[in-house]
């Protein structure tokens, strides 16, 4: 009989003080992880390797809302969703997500209370590990050379994973925002290590497309601040096995006056019920700015040229085999 073995489910906690989360020890990654993008991912990898090295539990620290976000009293663009952050510590095989609440009061602690309270008392930390450049506790005093001092007496040992470049440039989040905000996204998939996409449920819209000859699956951003707005090219994941290519609108909507930020994809040679699906739409390359149109004619007519435009994108960028 075949033997099935499944990864233990995640472990979810938001607070920073309450019972120790790994009585027996564990390595800690810490950082805001928006995206896990490359260097993210090799972050979990290694303390996942250490973790299985020294019998200890994977456990990882972050932080919603983004400590960035907090400081600038604005919304943030996003490179991923909470649920995304979630679902991507799991898939690394760490155990524990400690997603901490950032606000006033945490951002007024001290470092090195935030090394004893956090990462020794709640996390049982024996090793930290962090990026080269990561900074906490209040007025950012905390750094390596800190964990470092602290850990000698605290029982663990802190490190910095070396830091991954690619084309002689550093792998980060901001860089992957600049990318995406320049139509770049071949360049920000490889920064990424996947495709950029967006995900959701699918909701009941105004059905408008589907009275323009367009019929389209609408996800809600929410509260997530998008790092893109304009029409796309996309494939859409989630309908059947393989991804259904089609053109998006993300924005504003201006010729109907729509208020909400609205992903709205076409897919292509599609006729079916997508209400509550829960889709993920990978963006392709851009078409153009959002505009506003004088009429739904005009707007028809446009969407007939952006779906004809989207459908050469999709050629000149064929799935791999």
């Amino acid at each position: 009989m075949a033997v099935h073995h499944t990864r233990p489910m995640l472990r979810l906690a938001r607070d920073s003080a309450g019972p120790c989360l790994a009585p027996h020890g564990s390595v800690v990654a810490v950082g805001a992880l928006d995206g896990l993008h490359r260097g993210h991912q090799a972050l979990l990898a290694r303390v996942r390797e250490r973790a299985d090295a020294l019998g200890l539990m994977p456990l990882a620290v972050s932080f919603e809302p983004l400590p960035r976000a907090f400081f600038a009293h604005a919304p943030l663009p996003r490179l991923g969703s909470v649920r995304e952050k979630i679902e991507g510590v799991a898939a690394a095989g760490l155990r524990t997500l400690l997603l901490l609440r950032f606000n006033a009061r945490l951002a007024a602690l001290p470092a090195e209370d935030f090394v004893r309270g956090v990462l020794v008392a709640r996390c049982g930390a024996r090793e930290v590990w962090v990026g080269e450049d990561f900074r906490f506790g209040h007025a950012r005093g905390g750094d390596l050379a800190l964990l470092r001092r602290l850990g000698g007496g605290l029982g663990f040992a802190a490190h910095a994973l070396e830091t991954h470049a690619h084309a002689g440039a550093r792998i980060s989040s901001s860089a992957i925002r600049r990318a995406l905000a320049a139509g770049e996204f071949a360049a920000a998939a490889v920064l990424l290590g996947r495709p950029f996409a967006i995900g959701g449920r699918v909701v009941r819209g105004q059905r408008l497309g589907r009275r323009l000859g367009y019929p389209t699956a609408n996800i809600r951003l929410g509260r997530r601040i998008s790092p893109i707005r304009g029409i796309f090219a996309v494939r859409v994941h989630g309908v059947g096995a393989a991804p259904r290519p089609g053109v998006a609108s993300l924005g504003l909507r201006p010729t109907v006056g729509g208020r909400e930020m609205l992903l709205e994809a076409h897919l292509f040679d599609f006729d079916g019920d997508l209400y509550g699906c829960h889709l993920r739409v990978e963006f392709v390359a851009k078409l153009r700015d959002e505009e506003k149109f004088a009429s739904l004619d005009d707007l028809t007519r446009q969407m007939h040229r952006d779906a004809d435009a989207a459908r050469a994108a999709l050629a000149r960028d064929p799935v791999p085999a």
